[in-house]
């Protein structure tokens, strides 16, 4: 197989931004869209006219003209449509996140593994240049032992009705933290509140903890009179701040840090401060959801496993299903290992 015919169910906020860039890259053939609005058809018809746009996905998974399916729907379909698919022998890439539970995961993993098929989660992030750069950069310990990482997305943002902030914005910074800290986490802490009385948490801050010294935070909220993207990385070296807003000094390294030492009186600690050069570095300018519809396309073709893999997609539902837990105990310590 040199080319795969490559077919997409949702053509809403997301849909348009995957049609574009699986249209664009050479080694697919996108033939079909579906979505039940004809508003939204008309509008493929407009930018798209050679891709065929039906309104049932049915006709998109069923189709013997497919060999892989992406899925841009609402995080309550995708188990659905991506088990149909499956079992029609077609590839899957969803959407963020993967699954609304880990028995969900646990059970598209399994299938995908049996018939031979490529099962993806579009973890976009991973693909940005930012994201490979921090990946390096920790990977050859330029920031020594990392020790914390602290995350804040949040932004006057748009209510979701079926999922709270974290299931909404969390993803993407979850799917960062498990691709740059290979260590398993160990238990998460999660309070949050709904202000439109909905039940569904309009603000959020989620702890993940690790049998080390390592901690991670995060903050998300649909409520923030200001967007926010920022997230910082800490070491015992040196220390990155990733502020994706910035149109391209996105990542940057800080020669900063410090020593300490307890001395005899345990509550008494001796802190030396080092503030030193900031590093920017250079990063890659192409569209990171290029990059998604590449390593799918290529994953397929060559039989290997992508970079944001269904286990990743798991760990990152196997967090968010522990912060629903936490969140409706009040912040109560949930184990996740």
């Amino acid at each position: 197989m040199s080319n795969i015919n490559v077919g997409v169910v949702g053509y809403g906020y997301w849909g348009p931004n995957i049609v574009r860039n699986f249209f664009a890259n050479a080694a697919c053939t996108l033939k079909s869209v579906a979505d039940g609005r004809q508003e939204r058809l008309n509008l493929l018809a407009k930018i798209f006219p050679s891709i065929n746009g039906v309104k049932d996905a049915e006709d998109v998974i069923s189709s013997p003209d497919i060999d892989a399916v992406v899925i841009a729907t609402p995080v309550f379909t995708h188990f659905g449509l991506a088990k149909r698919a499956l079992q029609q022998g077609k590839h899957v890439l969803i959407e963020k996140p993967m699954t609304s539970s880990v028995a969900e995961a646990d059970e598209l993993i399994e299938l995908a593994a049996r018939k031979g098929l490529v099962l993806m989660a579009d973890h976009t992030f991973l693909y940005t240049g930012a994201v490979q750069k921090m990946k390096e950069i920790i990977q050859t310990e330029v920031i020594g032992t990392p020790l914390y990482f602290d995350s804040a997305r949040i932004n006057l943002g748009l209510f979701q009705p079926d999922i709270n902030v974290l299931w909404d914005l969390a993803p993407h910074d979850i799917s960062i933290l498990t691709y740059l800290i290979t260590e398993e986490p160990e238990s998460i802490n999660a309070t949050g509140i709904s202000h439109t009385r909905n039940e569904v948490e309009n603000i959020a801050y989620l702890t993940v903890n690790y049998s080390s010294d390592f901690i991670a935070h995060f903050n998300c909220s649909w409520s923030s009179p200001v967007k926010v993207r920022q997230t910082l990385i800490g070491g015992n070296k040196k220390m990155i701040l990733y502020n994706d807003l910035e149109p391209s000094e996105k990542v940057r390294v800080y020669d900063t840090g410090y020593s300490h030492k307890t001395e005899e009186d345990k509550t008494r600690i001796m802190v030396d401060y080092r503030t030193g050069d900031v590093f920017i570095p250079k990063l890659s300018s192409r569209e990171a959801l290029a990059g998604v519809a590449d390593d799918f396309i290529q994953s397929v073709l060559q039989k290997k496993d992508p970079l944001s893999n269904a286990q990743l997609g798991r760990s990152v539902v196997k967090i968010l299903e522990a912060s629903q837990l936490s969140i409706k105990q009040k912040g109560k310590e949930v184990r996740i290992k």
